[in-house]
């Protein structure tokens, strides 16, 4: 009926994007998880925490997935009752190694699976459902670390 006001659309819980393997991905991530973050109701307690370790997932499918030319990166992330889900998908099969504290107190890499382990309630990799390659996965709980 024209001139009635609707309510707007609620947020919808969950978004998804295809990144280029590319070093500026990450910072794009992050800024996608902060608009999102933005319209949810209880979005803004895993911020902090989940720009960390969306940009460390996203930078290690970056500098560490073997992959052709041209395949992308799909990031994912879904607002739970009580946490945040974060995944980031690659084509390359091979899983990360062990989280270890960079070698070097002045290193510039080794950091982030480790940082991950610290400021995620749980964290994984798991083989990409109907595809190829990984998706390493984070669940950031509410009132994170």
């Amino acid at each position: 009926m024209p001139g009635t006001l609707e309510k707007p659309p609620a947020p919808t819980p969950e978004h998804s994007w295809w990144l280029p393997r590319h070093r500026k991905s990450a910072g794009f991530a992050r800024r996608r998880l902060r608009t999102f973050l933005a319209k949810q109701s209880a979005g803004e307690q895993f911020l902090d925490a989940g720009e960390l370790v969306l940009g460390e997932l996203v930078a290690n499918a970056v500098l560490h997935a073997k992959t052709p030319p041209g395949r992308l990166i799909f990031i994912r992330f879904e607002l739970l009752p009580a946490a945040l889900r974060l995944e980031v998908h690659d084509a390359d099969a091979t899983r990360p190694s062990v989280p270890r504290p960079a070698v070097a107190p002045d290193g510039e890499t080794g950091r982030g699976l480790w940082l991950v382990s610290q400021l995620a309630a749980d964290w994984g990799c798991d083989p990409r459902e109907g595809g190829i390659g990984k998706v390493l996965w984070a669940r950031i709980d509410g009132g994170a670390r």
